[in-house]
């Protein structure tokens, strides 16, 4: 009896333990030049549909969140993107975890110097900065560029998408990891804390919608 309490416990400890979130890795590098003469037709964002959840995780646990849209628009220019860009209110940020009791409190530690520091940095920045369209490739159907602005510092990152262009309007939704590091959110990025220790990596997950 012993020995099968000692095994059930050993596989919650393991059940409980988590790694650093799935997904694909965004290509990041130093900032690109956008194009200031992309021509085309306009398709503002939807903010009231388009959603922009993050999953950041640490040995004991996740934390799943969502931020919102302030504005933003595709430029779309026969039948591929030739431009764009998406600006997220940092102060409408929220915690959709299971313990809503504690949530309300991280998102005070996330909207603080310690991460975003929203009262000095209230809002980030995607520019999109090169679009190319992807064939017979599982991850998507084109390969997004842009610069993302979070607090002080501007980053180029590549992801793959699925985007949809039709007369009427634009979906295009992601799935790719972020090393929050290199935009200098560090806090808790450090393996001796144990179990207090927060992997860089943060996972986004996209869906835009947008109409003329």
């Amino acid at each position: 009896m012993k020995t099968l309490i000692y095994s059930l416990a050993f596989m919650s400890m393991l059940a409980s333990c988590q790694n650093a979130p799935e997904g694909e890795t965004a290509k990041t590098g130093d900032k690109q030049e956008a194009s200031a003469t992309a021509t085309g037709t306009t398709y503002t964002v939807d903010n009231a549909t388009s959603t922009i959840n993050f999953l950041g995780t640490k040995p004991v646990g996740t934390h799943n969140g969502q931020m919102h849209m302030k504005d933003g628009s595709f430029i779309v220019d026969n039948g591929n993107i030739t431009g764009g860009s998406f600006t997220v209110d940092m102060s409408k940020m929220e915690i959709q975890d299971k313990d809503t009791a504690y949530s309300y409190k991280l998102v005070g530690h996330l909207l603080s110097a310690d991460f975003f520091d929203a009262a000095k940095y209230p809002t980030s920045k995607f520019e999109i900065t090169k679009c190319e369209v992807l064939t017979n490739d599982s991850t998507g159907t084109h390969r997004i560029s842009g610069n993302l602005t979070m607090k002080d510092s501007t980053k180029n990152v590549t992801f793959p998408a699925k985007i949809s262009i039709t007369d009427a309007g634009v979906t295009a939704t992601a799935d790719f990891n972020i090393d929050r590091t290199l935009w200098g959110l560090y806090y808790g990025n450090d393996k001796s804390l144990k179990d207090k220790f927060i992997y860089p990596e943060v996972n986004i997950k996209l869906n835009i919608q947008a109409t003329k």
